[in-house]
């Protein structure tokens, strides 16, 4: 009932996930992330502690494959789950259960992976990808956000989405961009809008919180004068 992606921006080190679905308000169920240590979606029959016991381990270290094969291990139900992992290195895993909805499936390439289910068919992972491929120079949120518009134009969900998530983490602990579009007609669109709007209201603010290097922060050293 969803189609997702994570991914790792070589360049910048950036790591993100990102999902459509037709369940409304999962954003924070399907779509998790920690800085310096990688991304998971979970979906299908999820099962969120994929992802709440999978990234202490990514950020001990663990691989994506490593994380994966670890929480599945303990999933009575990981024939009925879909997960997508990508690590700090970029290193991806991907698990679709053989009782996941048909279509289902994933696709991965070098720093990401794809995976849906109840999809009209391989097609929606075949142009998220190529939407996410094509422009490597851009940043990680605008790459994540064109392979969603790219496989929801295909039709996606054979029952349409209702909500979507994006989200990003740099360097610091807090996530660069944290999209959420809990109930929306044209979830994929909102996600862009509120992209729009908050790369002119909150980015800049953003990049002048404290960080670990410069605890005082941009911001307040502006006020100071």
């Amino acid at each position: 009932m969803t189609f997702s992606i994570v991914a790792r921006c070589p360049r910048t080190g950036e790591i993100g996930v990102g999902a459509l679905t037709a369940m409304v308000g999962v954003g924070k169920i399907a779509c998790h992330a920690r800085s310096g240590a990688g991304a998971i979606s979970s979906q299908a029959s999820m099962n969120p502690y994929h992802a709440y016991d999978g990234l202490p381990l990514l950020d001990a270290g663990r691989s994506a494959q490593e994380t994966l094969d670890m929480v599945l291990a303990v999933d009575p139900g990981a024939e009925f789950r879909q997960v997508g992992v990508v690590d700090r290195r970029g290193r991806v895993a991907v698990h679709s259960g053989a009782r996941t909805l048909d279509w289902s499936g994933d696709r991965v390439g070098e720093g990401y992976a794809l995976q849906g289910n109840r999809l009209v068919g391989p097609e929606t992972l075949e142009e998220a990808a190529a939407a996410f491929e094509a422009h490597p120079e851009l940043d990680l949120v605008e790459r994540i956000l064109r392979a969603l518009e790219a496989g929801e134009a295909t039709g996606a969900d054979r029952e349409g989405a209702l909500s979507g998530s994006v989200l990003v983490h740099g360097q610091e602990a807090y996530p660069l961009w944290d999209l959420r579009a809990d109930h929306a007609r044209d979830p994929a669109a909102e996600l862009r809008r509120l992209h729009d709007e908050l790369g002119e209201l909150l980015a800049p603010a953003i990049s002048k919180l404290p960080t670990r290097e410069d605890p005082l922060g941009q911001m307040v050293r502006e006020q100071l004068g």
